[in-house]
């Protein structure tokens, strides 16, 4: 199946790049004809697979349409017949805000022919507001907004969304999972009942049926299943080491197999600092990632890491989606994910459109037992290597030793006790 066959308008294929989009994926073929119908629709997809486009282009295409309207009203242009004051067309909300300029790139890509008659606005917090207020007179046609500074503009009364025709949440279970339940429930009281939804996540988690099916009428559900990651298309490979030794193990990986652009997620910004600090002391060009950077400084270590003027970036869990590095070859967890779900979304940065990628994790021995649950639930099973020179020594604690949640065989407090015990014993 080609775009062609998709019901779009000539003059917006004419902005698909045939390299760049050579044919619509699964995703793509099946949501944007009913997306062009007005149905609302239910995406469930691996990372990768499509999803922005798949929902940027019946937008799009809802807009170049309402502009042939106004032309065959008589106004040749959309300067005479100016958009409604603080009124947005379609709301596409995103949980971070990386994805929220990643998506207007899309869209402004997208809708670059036609200059100003498109009005894609961008808005999210972390830098001022005055100027997102400014972007906002006079009303815009697409709005990609993160949930807390959408609120904001409206308590500034900068925008209204009672014409909203097409609202989008784009990654909706992170939206969840980054606590931003309370903001939707706001956002969606002011939106219009009568309006086209698009729900699209990467996994489905019980919130997210429930969110769903209040949201949704009668939606078109598309669920594709292990498109991504596969172990074809990504290497995965664990690595057991002590905690204290992970970073020299990472400057070792790094150098000893030459690998060139990595992508180490870590568990806290403190560590993000720490770790870059550390590897630029060794030679190797490495920046932090992480929530309390200004978004200049974000943006310039994505250039930069896109680039390939910055060799590592050290992320926290901020850029477990979002981020979309063209051909990243390489992610390492350095501290494990909170949650087997947050696997998938780290190493799904790599290995995306067909190219191989490495996943690395490293396992310590107070984190086995969370490895294993990650195995489970992904029904992998990964042989945890020993790189020579870095070989875990230490001993896990004893609610980590394999038996730790059977119920029944759980260490009791006074055993914990004469464990404790016994460690701060002397030795004879």
């Amino acid at each position: 199946m080609s775009f062609n066959e998709l019901g779009l308008m000539p003059e917006l294929l004419s902005a698909l790049k045939p390299k760049a989009y050579p044919a619509p994926t699964p995703v793509q073929s099946d949501c944007i004809p009913a997306a062009l119908s007005g149905k609302d629709v239910w995406v469930t997809a691996p990372t990768g697979s499509g999803k922005t486009l798949a929902y940027a282009l019946p937008l799009v295409n809802h807009l170049l349409q309402s502009l042939a309207q106004i032309q065959q009203q008589g106004h040749p242009t959309r300067s005479s017949h100016s958009r409604n004051a603080k009124q947005v067309q379609s709301l596409v909300l995103v949980p971070t805000r990386e994805l929220a300029i990643q998506v207007s790139q899309l869209f402004m890509g997208l809708t670059a022919q036609w200059g100003n008659l498109c009005k894609i606005t961008v808005v999210f917090g972390g830098v001022s507001i005055n100027p997102q207020m400014m972007g906002l007179r006079g009303g815009t046609d697409i709005l990609i907004a993160t949930p807390g500074r959408l609120l904001d503009l409206i308590d500034h009364n900068a925008l209204q969304l009672s014409s909203v025709k097409t609202l989008v949440l784009d990654e909706a279970d992170k939206l969840l999972e980054l606590g931003f339940q309370d903001e939707l429930n706001q956002i969606l009281s002011l939106l219009p009942s009568q309006r086209q939804s698009l729900f699209l996540s990467a996994t489905r988690p019980q919130s997210i049926e429930v969110l769903a099916r209040s949201l949704l009428r009668s939606p078109l559900e598309i669920q594709l299943k292990g498109e991504t990651p596969q172990p074809a298309v990504i290497e995965q490979r664990a690595i057991l080491t002590d905690t204290a030794k992970r970073t020299q193990l990472l400057k070792h990986l790094i150098k000893d197999q030459n690998l060139k652009q990595v992508l180490v997620f870590v568990a806290t910004q403190h560590s993000s600092e720490i770790v870059a600090a550390k590897l630029r002391v060794a030679g190797i060009a490495a920046e932090p990632f992480h929530g309390q950077l200004s978004q200049g400084k974000r943006q310039q270590v994505l250039a930069d890491f896109k680039a390939h003027r910055v060799k590592v970036v050290l992320a926290t869990d901020l850029a477990s989606r979002g981020l979309d590095i063209e051909k990243l070859p390489t992610v390492i967890n350095f501290d494990l994910p909170r949650s087997a779900v947050d696997y998938t979304h780290r190493i799904g940065r790599t290995g995306r459109a067909g190219e191989a990628g490495l996943a690395i994790s490293f396992v310590c021995p107070e984190t086995v037992q969370h490895w294993t649950l990650i195995e489970k639930r992904h029904a992998v099973k990964l042989t945890q290597e020993s790189i020579p020179g870095f070989e875990a020594t230490t001993v896990a604690p004893l609610d980590a030793q394999g038996v730790g949640g059977i119920k029944g065989k759980r260490p009791s407090k006074k055993d914990k006790l004469r464990q404790l015990g016994a460690a701060k014993s002397p030795t004879p």
